[in-house]
């Protein structure tokens, strides 16, 4: 093991940590977990939401108002004291997962409620009705291909804020636990030494700035391509 914070030099790209381990290697993996995290996560959250607003926008005024209602309440929360409550309640990564679910769902919803109101009395929609097609199928079938540019554009944007979402709980404990190579636990375990080795927390900040902006653009670009929200 190596000296605690070392500068960077021969053998050390990045320097050390405070545990006189190579920070370079811990970069390179302290993305793995958190973006398969932030993925799980975000898949969660717009399948959930795709579901409750595939409902919300076809059935009846009751299951609207409950779905929506209950929706609006979640909403109703800051999502960072929503994202702190289950932090409190779900150890682990999993707080991610259900913050994330419990703060995105909704707005998927909402999203995808309002497009189905937009297509429901489409002619290839009431075609399929006409046939006799069941309405989980015309759902399925019709409405859903119909909004795959704007469920598309909402997943990226779900992934995005639960990279956000799993940075923040790990900045403030509540994330991944020592020794993991985590990028907002080194954050958060390395501030101590930033005046003797500024790299180590350099290194993971712009890690987690530049998987932040690539997915953001990346989002924006296929909003644009596929006609989804701008």
């Amino acid at each position: 093991m190596a000296a605690a914070w070392q500068a960077p030099g021969p053998g050390h790209p990045l320097g050390t940590d405070g545990l006189g381990r190579d920070v370079w290697s811990r970069v390179l993996a302290g993305g793995r977990d958190l973006v398969a995290t932030a993925a799980v996560a975000a898949v969660a959250a717009s399948a959930v939401g795709v579901a409750g607003g595939l409902v919300a926008g076809w059935a009846g005024r009751i299951a609207d108002q409950a779905l929506t209602g209950a929706a609006d309440l979640l909403l109703a929360v800051p999502s960072l004291l929503l994202a702190l409550v289950v932090a409190v309640a779900v150890p682990g990564r999993a707080a991610v997962v259900v913050a994330t679910v419990c703060g995105g769902a909704p707005l998927t919803l909402r999203v995808v409620r309002d497009a189905v109101h937009d297509v429901r009395h489409a002619g290839y929609v009431e075609a399929a009705r006409a046939r006799g097609e069941r309405p989980a199928s015309v759902l399925v079938r019709e409405v859903l291909p119909a909004m795959r540019g704007l469920v598309a554009a909402d997943l990226g944007l779900r992934l995005v804020i639960a990279v956000q979402i799993a940075s923040a709980l790990g900045l403030l404990g509540f994330g991944a636990a020592p020794p993991a190579p985590d990028w907002a636990l080194m954050l958060r375990e390395n501030m101590p030494g930033v005046a003797a080795n500024p790299a180590a927390v350099a290194a993971p900040a712009a890690a987690l700035g530049l998987v932040t902006v690539t997915l953001a653009l990346a989002v924006q670009t296929a909003a644009r391509h596929d006609g989804g929200p701008r």
